[in-house]
């Protein structure tokens, strides 16, 4: 069985965190680099000067003398010391001659005739020219100077280290400039919060002239802390007021301040604060300051902790505001019940916005904004899906939006339809479809009555949800779902409702071991989801005639070693009281489960025949099986539901 986010919000609290990482040049790496590149220039110019060398033989000079004397040699080139002689055949030979001795006296000396010289072209070149003293330097000046480059380049790289550290305490506030109209965002952008951008209309106005309310005495909010769920837009929000404002807008992690080394946070915090009064009239905005502004004093960390001494910075610089300095703090969290006393007391956090989670209207009004850049098909209607997506935030619409986009364009359409919506909807609440996850006929018979006799509970008992969709195509981790929505958005549950849930979680235990006289693994996370709301009806909503309006809810208590420590707070006979109380609910709705599902067993049947055929039922087809049988299905007064698309 499948309960909307807004009912198993209040199952589970989610918990958050991160710790921002960093990484630097690796000074060995570079090392080796420069020495590979070292070899590699070794070897091109040993490969370049070996070229050179190969391009004439040597020989003894004797041999030249020889092949004088034998008319082979056509021309002679002395160069220095070294003889170059060019053959009939275009080859050239080289010899050396001794110092200072002129070649034809060698030659002579050697007993070359003057006849033989007198077909020889003799020429003498300048031994300092450009050619000699290049192939002389080159060798030593290139490896000096890339020693020299090597040198300065790790030089430089060590000195940015340096000053790396002397900047390691700035701030990594991340500005967004009023003038820049791409990351502009404004009221118009954030559909639904209509009474949280009523309240943050008045910090716009202050910005804008505050003279009107300091010349009367009035004194602007320092902080505005911004509560909501997850994805209610609470960033949006804060980036929304600077720029109804126009003023600049300086926003930043709590998990930024807070590094392995003590103060840098806090001098974050000073560096911070000190640029944005520079910029003034600015916002500060402080995302999941949680991180940083958890309770002090937990004797986790010590006095010296560095998240203690950055929350200590926080505090003095809001507490150290001016009224004409014109900056107002802005701070996102969805655990306001954790944060330090002192952050949220008058004169630092003045005012807390609550953002809820959008209604029906609001719902509506999200999709549309989220609909803008995308071409829409003829049968949408956005008042359908936001009827039936009940305790969705802003995020998960969002989602939705862009996963109809997706489905549209696998399956190369041009427009998104009103069957691709309702599509994501299960899909981001369930995930993907498995039709790999192949059952074979035992369990699919077995899946088939499981959710049958959810779907079959839910539309008997009067206080639940009805059934919109009934599957044994398998989702995300679950073989099947029932898919039961509200006929209209709740604030509040009672306990007839509670029952009738923890009932409808029965249905597939029971239905398993009716018909099968035997259980299987398949109900384990509806016992666990119906166990948990029997015990927090009788510890945290005093909805136990025994127990009465005692709250025994366990405090947040301590993490220690990974696990959490919470001390009793209830002895043991209490705990017993509450156990059995918590066994009497249960055996109550199951008694209630088991009597609807034997009374109406030829409607179980056909429900988990249709399932077993089809696979999936949607709302239409499910209550003519309902009608045809006797049972009249749920529908809010007034108000036909929408057929799907």
């Amino acid at each position: 069985m499948v309960r909307t986010p807004q009912q198993k919000k209040q199952q589970s609290e989610r918990k958050e965190g991160g710790a921002p990482q960093g990484k630097g040049p690796n000074l060995w790496v570079q090392l080796v680099a420069a020495f590979i590149i070292f070899l590699l220039l070794s070897a091109g110019y040993s490969l370049v000067q070996q070229y050179f060398s190969q391009q004439s033989e040597s020989v003894p000079l004797s041999q030249i003398v020889s092949d004088i004397n034998a008319g082979k040699v056509t021309s002679i080139e002395v160069s220095g010391d070294t003889v170059t002689a060019t053959y009939s055949d275009k080859s050239t030979k080289t010899s050396h001659k001794e110092t200072g001795t002129p070649l034809t006296q060698t030659l002579s000396d050697y007993g070359v005739a003057s006849s033989s010289l007198a077909h020889v072209q003799m020429t003498v070149s300048d031994e300092g020219g450009l050619r000699f003293w290049a192939l002389t330097l080159i060798p030593i000046i290139v490896p000096l100077l890339f020693l020299f480059g090597l040198v300065w380049y790790l030089s430089r790289q060590m000195r940015g280290a340096g000053m790396q550290a002397f900047t390691f305490g700035r701030s990594l506030a991340r500005l967004t400039s009023p003038e820049d109209q791409n990351q502009r965002v404004t009221f118009a952008d954030v559909a639904g919060a209509r009474e949280a951008k009523e309240e943050l209309t008045e910090i716009v106005d202050f910005l804008k002239n505050p003279k009107k309310f300091i010349q009367i005495g009035a004194r602007i909010p320092k902080g505005v802390l911004l509560m909501g769920a997850p994805g209610t837009g609470k960033t949006l929000l804060a980036r929304a007021v600077a720029g109804e404002a126009g003023v600049p807008f300086f926003s930043i992690s709590g998990s930024e301040f807070v590094e392995m080394f003590v103060g840098v946070g806090a001098s974050r915090v000073r560096d911070l604060f000190t640029t944005a009064k520079r910029g003034s009239p600015a916002i500060i905005f402080l995302d999941e300051i949680d991180a940083v502004g958890r309770v002090r004093g937990t004797g986790v960390g010590g006095g010296n902790d560095e998240r203690e001494q950055t929350l200590n910075q926080i505090l003095v610089e809001m507490d150290g505001f001016e009224p004409s300095e014109k900056v107002i703090v802005m701070a996102a969290t969805n655990r306001p019940d954790v944060l330090d006393p002192a952050l949220v007391r008058p004169g630092r956090f003045d005012r807390r916005v609550v953002i809820d989670l959008p209604d029906r209207r609001d719902r509506e009004e999200i999709l549309r904004t989220h609909s803008r850049s995308k071409p829409l098909g003829p049968d949408v209607n956005f008042a359908v899906i936001a009827e039936r997506t009940p305790g969705f935030s802003g995020a998960d619409l969002a989602n939705l939006m862009n996963e109809g986009a997706i489905l549209a364009a696998r399956e190369n359409r041009k427009e998104i339809a009103q069957f691709d919506l309702i599509r994501s909807i299960e899909k981001v609440m369930l995930g993907p479809e498995r039709r790999s996850h192949v059952l074979n006929p035992k369990e699919k018979h077995i899946t088939a009555y499981h959710e049958a006799g959810h779907a079959l509970v839910a539309s008997v008992l009067e206080y639940a949800d009805p059934v919109h969709k009934v599957s044994i195509i398998s989702r995300g981790r679950a073989a099947g779902y029932t898919l039961k929505l509200p006929l209209e958005d709740k604030k509040m549950q009672s306990r007839k409702e509670f029952l009738d849930d923890i009932a409808v979680s029965l249905g597939g235990y029971i239905a398993e071991k009716t018909v099968f006289d035997d259980i299987t693994t398949g109900a384990s996370n509806d016992l666990q989801v119906l166990t948990a709301l029997a015990r927090d009806m009788v510890t945290r909503y005093g909805m136990s005639e025994k127990i009465g309006t005692m709250v025994y809810e366990p405090g947040q208590g301590r993490t220690l070693f990974g696990a959490g420590v919470e001390g009793g707070e209830q002895s043991q006979e209490t705990a017993a009281v509450i156990d059995a109380e918590v066994k009497r609910i249960i055996d109550g709705a199951y008694k209630r489960a088991d009597a609807v599902l034997k009374k109406h067993r030829k409607v179980l049947d056909a429900i988990a025949g249709k399932l077993v055929e089809v696979e999936t039922i949607e709302r239409d087809e499910f209550e003519k099986i309902l009608i045809a049988n006797g049972i009249t299905p749920k529908k809010k007064e007034g108000i036909e539901h929408a057929p799907l698309a």
